[in-house]
């Protein structure tokens, strides 16, 4: 990684929008990056649509405010397509990543963005068939680093490893990983 990267991410309260920043900001830490990552939400309850921010560099960041004009855009819940403008000040060589059973070319036609990059994935049925749970903040992470090769999915799965084992059983890190991994696996570039 040569430059600043700058990341928004779009979901609903509940869903681990801030924790999914937060992993990948550590991730970008442990392999010698520097990093911000920070939530853009004030008294929502689950459900209600939030932001959360990354920013990943080689130097020190010096910017402290929310991201314009992010390079990288992630969505984790399929319904804010229409409800919210997730390409708002996405860079016209940007990459948007969709958690979605559509494909990119429906998803560049609900979103208006025909620039870029557009990558879509069914994380929702990863989860699902992983986790037991529609948690899909992991699944995007490998949907994420796959795509735009800002980490490798080997570093996500180390630090999902070291971050999770603490908290949770192994059979729970290990449906993460087979998460992060099967994501990486079936995203699609359209």
């Amino acid at each position: 990684m040569a430059e600043l990267t700058e990341i928004r991410w779009h979901g609903r309260g509940g869903q681990g929008v801030v924790t999914a920043g937060k992993m990948l900001a550590q991730v970008a830490l442990n392999s010698g990056q520097y990093f911000q990552a920070f939530p853009d939400y004030g008294p929502e309850r689950a459900g209600a649509p939030i932001r959360a921010f990354t920013r990943v560099s080689p130097a020190p960041i010096h910017k402290h405010c929310q991201i314009q004009r992010p390079g990288i855009v992630l969505v984790l819940d399929p319904t804010l397509l229409e409800a919210v403008d997730v390409a708002e000040g996405l860079k016209e060589d940007g990459v948007l990543v969709v958690n979605t059973d559509e494909s990119p070319a429906s998803v560049r036609q609900v979103v208006g963005f025909h620039t870029g990059k557009v990558f879509t994935v069914d994380a929702t049925k990863i989860a699902l068939e992983t986790l037991g749970r529609e948690i899909t903040n992991t699944p995007m992470l490998g949907a994420l680093v796959k795509a735009t090769g800002i980490l490798t999915v080997d570093d996500l799965v180390a630090q999902t490893r070291k971050q999770f084992g603490d908290k949770f059983g192994q059979e729970i890190v290990d449906r993460n990983v087979e998460a992060i991994r099967r994501a990486a696996d079936e995203v699609q570039e359209g």
